[in-house]
């Protein structure tokens, strides 16, 4: 797995537009968002349709064309210079397909935020655009606007990515050990989900694979690292780190669970490495160079994930 492409840092000033690829976005806390990007002296911008609700499927932002169209939009508007997603859900595929691909790789590189559902966006930024994406806190997200250690360390990633060279988690070691790769990942039901999809990666092999998930039982964990196995998704992978797991079962059962499913593969694992669905979220660059140490709960980039 090789290095992406990084896109620049942003600067006071800079423009960034908030879009809703997945799930509808309450008003008030996209405001209190937009409110907290000001405040870093950036010029956020709402997308047309980031309020929109859609019809008939009320757990999606609008119709997927709308939503499609206001990614795209801001994407290729010379003038933008970060996309923010606002929240996840569910949506995000229904509209990767809609997308112009070639128009938005022509519009150059520039810098992406989100996770959750958003996690098929950056396997599809991944493949399709060769870029580095940000997994991390979305600007009308709970997590977000009522968090200042999300707030501060996704705005040094933003503003100052040397400073946050070194991420650290503080979580034990399930399987210690150092480990060289690319990082990738994200919402472990969502690379479930995208196994075989045209914009999804054949495997994590090289790659040092983050792992989260938010509300499930334990046995539909066990079925998506189950189906990733079995379709050979983790060979070559050189090491996982494990997310938050909030409301899902309980910690003991779900360590348990990936002790037994991801201990074979042979490759260091460090748990709880503080991304994800949780308070405080970490924000993890994916597509760069780094170093994990499971045992001390480091990772180690290369280099910062922007220029």
């Amino acid at each position: 797995m090789k290095e992406l492409r990084r896109p620049v840092r942003l600067a006071p000033g800079a423009r960034v537009a908030v879009v809703a690829p997945s799930g509808p976005v309450p008003e008030e806390r996209l405001q209190a968002g937009l409110d907290v990007l000001r405040g870093w002296d950036l010029d956020p911008v709402a997308a047309p349709h980031v309020l929109d609700r859609h019809d008939a499927f009320p757990y999606l932002a609008g119709t997927d064309a709308a939503r499609a169209a206001d990614l795209q939009g801001a994407w290729c508007d010379p003038a933008v210079d970060a996309v923010l997603c606002a929240r996840g859900g569910y949506g995000a595929q229904r509209m990767a397909d809609l997308l112009d691909w070639d128009a938005m790789r022509a519009a150059g590189p520039k810098v992406f935020v989100g996770f959750s559902d958003i996690t098929a966006l950056h396997e599809a930024f991944a493949t399709r655009l060769g870029l580095v994406t940000l997994h991390g806190p979305m600007a009308a997200g709970l997590d977000f606007v009522k968090n200042a250690r999300a707030q501060d360390h996704l705005r040094a990633t933003l503003f100052a990515p040397e400073t946050v060279t070194t991420i650290a988690s503080g979580g034990a070691a399930l399987v210690p050990g150092r480990a060289r790769g690319v990082t990738l990942g994200g919402c472990l039901a969502l690379l479930a989900a995208e196994l075989g999809a045209p914009h999804a990666r054949p495997s994590a092999a090289g790659g040092l694979l983050c792992l989260e998930d938010v509300g499930e039982e334990t046995y539909r964990l066990d079925r998506y690292v189950t189906q990733l196995l079995r379709a050979g998704w983790f060979e070559g992978v050189r090491g996982v780190l494990l997310g938050s797991w909030e409301s899902c079962e309980g910690p003991d059962r779900v360590r348990a669970l990936l002790a037994d499913r991801l201990g074979g593969l042979g490759v260091p694992v460090a748990e709880d490495f503080g991304f994800g669905h949780c308070e405080g979220a970490l924000t993890i660059p994916f597509g760069v160079a780094a170093e994990l140490d499971a045992a001390a709960g480091t990772l180690a980039l290369a280099a910062p994930a922007l220029r």
